[in-house]
């Protein structure tokens, strides 16, 4: 997909509550970047009526109250904010580590993914574990994130029948991304391992372990110690 960096913000209504904020196409990193900049400036201007900002790969959603803002004054409160933007300080990335169990009973895709690549499962383990994931957005269930950087060589197509349960945790690849189902759920990524860390804890102060912006590393682990951490994430 061709990028398309947004010399100024394209703004469109979302429903009766929400405002969609466009900065660009395509899954890049500076979109990305402008994106998270205006999600924190408006974060901080703690503007009235303002239920929530949620960014996104290119855009962001911002949730108000019509009853406090309407989308006009919104809308040019946000044209106005863009010219603070370069100098808007991005929130620091944090370098997240994520143990994962490859292969076995916890990634039935990665035979798969490896004869669809012409490589070896020792080679997707380590094609998998060498990168960096910049987080681009969280999404489609709590603590789900989209990851950009996932090499060329471990493209795989998704399942063509999804399947029914997909176990909490399990590390998958669909396409050009990889990801983590935090929750059991339904799911047609083709799957090459897991972790065992609870991704989501809806009892702990932060519930998700990462935020969008923050990088992801795999690491592979052993059976011992994949059950060791199991045992300290009981809650």
């Amino acid at each position: 997909m061709t990028t398309n960096l947004y010399e100024r913000a394209q703004f469109r209504i979302s429903g009766d509550r929400s405002l969609l904020a466009a900065y660009g196409t395509g899954v890049d990193q500076a979109v990305n970047d402008k994106v998270r900049r205006m999600a924190t400036l408006i974060t901080n201007q703690k503007l009235p009526g303002i239920d929530a900002v949620v960014p996104s790969y290119c855009n962001l959603s911002v949730h108000y109250n019509p009853l406090k803002i309407g989308f006009s004054e919104l809308r040019d409160v946000l044209w106005s904010l863009e010219k603070k933007l370069n100098k808007a300080d991005i929130p620091e990335s944090r370098t997240i580590d994520i143990p994962v169990r490859y292969g076995d009973e916890f990634g039935p895709d990665i035979d798969f993914v490896a004869q669809h690549n012409g490589i070896s499962v020792d080679e997707v383990i380590q094609i998998h574990t060498c990168s960096a994931y910049h987080i681009f957005a969280i999404g489609f269930a709590p603590g789900f994130c989209y990851l950009g950087g996932l090499s060329s060589r471990l493209h795989a197509p998704r399942l063509e029948t999804p399947r029914v349960r997909v176990a909490a945790g399990s590390v998958g690849i669909a396409g050009a991304q990889t990801g983590v189902y935090p929750l059991a759920s339904p799911g047609g990524w083709r799957l090459i391992g897991r972790t065992p860390l609870r991704l989501f804890a809806p009892e702990r102060p932060q519930p998700i372990l990462y935020q969008a912006g923050d990088t992801i590393r795999f690491r592979s682990v052993s059976s011992d110690e994949f059950n060791h951490i199991s045992k300290l994430e009981i809650p």
